[in-house]
């Protein structure tokens, strides 16, 4: 989620009195216009890592999706998984509130926020800065900036020694669990109209190497314009192509097993 990292003092009882000093009134569905740290460290409890449980992927939040312009595809698997980057954290503003997977975001829980994990995702979390380690839960979407790789929630900042800095170089590593691994299959969906002569149209004006893949769909009165059914790599490679040659809008449609599952909202028309 997008929100402004604060900075805090040497010490966190001096913190806080700066920053509820700073704290801005109450605006849009958050209590506060930016983001603040709490009135208290975490407990013993409340530092311990998070305890991998194997879970079902959760029923939302797992659906490409697009923010501020940008489109983020959701991995479909979070097995191998390991990159480094920069991690910040988030508190008061967001703590109570719905995260992207229909939970409520707890900053003294050890909780992250990625835009591409699968959702739940266990991860490992290295400050690089100092080789401090722990174990979180991937349960949001965020952190929304091209230089910042996870969001932490407040007690894994806190364990990790990033709240005073607000950001720090991470490793973050996900927590594999051995299980079979199911190969979906997707559509690459081009275009959607209520208009049926419109699809066909511009089916016919695809390029030929395009149309060999090319099929249509007709839900009650909308019809979509689709390339596949594609393996994840090759339906991944298309998108990409596709965007970049004249579908800016295109997404992946999952292939369940009663019907193809769009991964993203957004039709066009």
């Amino acid at each position: 989620m997008t929100h402004k990292m604060v900075r805090l003092g040497a010490s966190l009882v001096s913190c806080v009195v700066l920053l509820h000093g700073c704290s801005s009134q109450p605006s849009g569905r958050y209590q506060q216009a930016h983001d603040s740290a709490p009135t208290r460290i975490p407990t013993a409890t409340e530092l311990q890592s998070a305890t991998p449980v194997q879970e079902p992927l959760s029923r939302q939040g797992n659906q490409d999706y697009q923010v501020n312009g940008v489109f983020y595809d959701v991995m479909e698997r979070a097995e191998g998984y390991s990159e480094t980057g920069i991690a910040s954290w988030y508190g008061n503003k967001f703590h109570g509130h719905l995260t992207s997977n229909g939970e409520y975001y707890d900053m003294y829980s050890m909780t992250a926020a990625h835009t591409r994990l699968p959702l739940p995702t266990y991860v490992r979390v290295t400050n690089l800065n100092n080789q401090r380690q722990v174990i979180v839960r991937v349960n949001d979407r965020g952190p929304f900036h091209s230089d910042r790789l996870i969001d932490l929630s407040f007690a894994a900042a806190y364990k990790l020694d990033i709240v005073g800095h607000g950001t720090a170089p991470v490793k973050v590593e996900a927590i594999e669990f051995l299980s079979p691994a199911v190969e979906h299959r997707y559509y690459v969906q081009l275009f959607a109209s209520e208009d049926a002569q419109k699809i066909s149209t511009l089916r016919d004006q695809l390029p030929k190497n395009w149309q060999a893949h090319a099929t249509t769909q007709s839900n009650e009165s909308l019809h979509k314009l689709l390339l596949g059914p594609l393996p994840q790599v090759e339906a991944n490679k298309w998108l990409q192509q596709v965007r970049a040659k004249g579908f800016p809008n295109a997404f992946r449609v999952k292939i369940t097993a009663n019907s193809a599952e769009a991964t993203d909202s957004n039709n066009q028309n």
